[in-house]
């Protein structure tokens, strides 16, 4: 099971979805999100969990919000032309795998060294070693961190 449909991971799995949403134009620039017990009811996940998806997405810059009116999506001009961070971070990780300089049973930064090396947030970090779970690449042990899977 892939970690995007285990409880952990189901903050990805809706951040996508609405990500989709974005990118296929059904949720339109400068329009207003769903209120956060909507998006409850539509993806059966609690308030928490939605809310760590809608802050994904606002760091990715593609929502923001509006005192008063809630969560709107972003105008491509106010998008980040970058890539995420997080996608950056998790690219270079997937780099140091994949050209075996991190081998099978190594261990990844902890998301705290991370944090530190590229200046972003745990959250960040986070979500850049989710993707290399997500991706099959890497298993994180609780306790102990993140290790690099044999293949």
């Amino acid at each position: 099971m892939s970690p995007r449909a285990t409880a952990w991971g189901a903050y990805l799995a809706v951040a996508d979805a609405l990500r989709a949403k974005i990118a296929d134009g059904e949720l339109t620039p400068g329009s207003l999100l769903p209120s956060e017990s909507a998006l409850c009811a539509e993806y059966g996940m609690a308030r928490n969990t939605i809310r760590r998806a809608l802050d994904l997405l606002a760091a990715d810059g593609l929502i923001e919000s509006m005192p008063g009116r809630g969560r709107v999506v972003a105008s491509p001009g106010e998008r980040a032309e970058a890539v995420p961070q997080y996608q950056m971070i998790a690219d270079e990780l997937r780099l140091l795998v994949e050209s075996g300089e991190l081998g099978p049973g190594d261990a990844l930064p902890s998301e705290a060294a991370l944090s530190a090396q590229y200046g972003v947030s745990r959250g960040t970090a986070r979500h850049a070693l989710a993707e290399l779970e997500g991706a099959g690449l890497v298993d994180a042990v609780h306790g102990k961190g993140r290790f690099v899977r044999s293949r």
